[in-house]
Formats: C-alpha cells, sequence, structure tokens
C-alpha cells in the first residue's frame, strides 16, 4: 500500500507551508506500510519555540485555505516545542530543532519511503540550524549584518 494522491497533496501543500515560513530539514515518508492510522508524516523543525508556532499556524492556514481541510487533533501548541498537526491522511510534525535531535522521528521512519516535495521544501535541507528569525518566524539578518538571498 502507498499514500494516496490526497495524502500526497496535503503533504505538498504543508510542505510548502513550512518552506515558506522558513523551516529546516523538511521531509516527509510514507508510513502506509506500516501503520494503518495514517498514510503519511511531514517532519520540518525550527530553531525557536517562536517559530515552531508561525510554521505550525501556515501549515494550518495554508491547508484550511487551498484545500479547505482542518486538523482533527492539534497538540503542543502550548509549549511550542513540538506541535502535530493531525489531518487522519497526513500527521505533520513541527519540531525545535532539539526535540528534534533528541527524539530522531527522521531515523525512526528512515526504513519508509520518502514522498516528493515541492523545491522550496527540498532546499530547507541545507538552512542552518541556528538561523535568526522575527516574531513571525521570516528570517532576519543577525545583527550587524546583512541578509542576502539567492534566488538562483
Amino acid at each position: 500500500m502507498t499514500a494516496t494522491e490526497r495524502s500526497q497533496e496535503l503533504i505538498t501543500v504543508a510542505a510548502q507551508a513550512a518552506a515558506d515560513k522558513l523551516a529546516q530539514n523538511v521531509i516527509a515518508f510514507d508510513v502506509s506500510d506500516v501503520l494503518s492510522i495514517t498514510d503519511a508524516f511531514l517532519i520540518a523543525s525550527a530553531a525557536n519555540d517562536r517559530q515552531v508556532k508561525a510554521i505550525a499556524e501556515e501549515i494550518e492556514e495554508a491547508l484550511r485555505e487551498k484545500l479547505d481541510v482542518k486538523p482533527v487533533r492539534r497538540e503542543g501548541e502550548r509549549e511550542g516545542r513540538w506541535i502535530l498537526l493531525d489531518y487522519l491522511d497526513i500527521v505533520v510534525h513541527v519540531q525545535h530543532s532539539e526535540e528534534r535531535s533528541f527524539y530522531s522521528l527522521d531515523r525512526l521512519w528512515k526504513d519508509c519511503p520518502e514522498l516528493p516535495l515541492p523545491a522550496d521544501a527540498m532546499a530547507t535541507r541545507n538552512r542552518p540550524e541556528d538561523a535568526d528569525t522575527d516574531e513571525a518566524g521570516n528570517a532576519v539578518a543577525p545583527a550587524g549584518e546583512y541578509f542576502i538571498q539567492d534566488f538562483s
């Protein structure tokens, strides 16, 4: 069994939304062969609690606006270290970088096939873990430095 087209569509929109809020190391796994409760996991991380919340909110908004879906369950918002969004077909994990390293979901699900992601989401795998962000989760230049974005 493989992830459905609907699951892939949800993953694509969620991954793009995460990338738009500068999530780090966005990856999606097809877990349909090993779990009966969902088709896919999307995992993303951020360097601080505020950005974790901003990424989760952006994912929720994008899925609601583009695909008219809302999570059936949302956990972890108060602490902001690990927010889980359950859409039944997919489960989104937005984690603080420290939690991601400690719980190592990537290693746990590494034997499952990766799902294709938009180019912006794939590019997040090279973003530094300690990138500075503003209150909205957008990248900002560290004090005294200029921020140069490469659009190539």
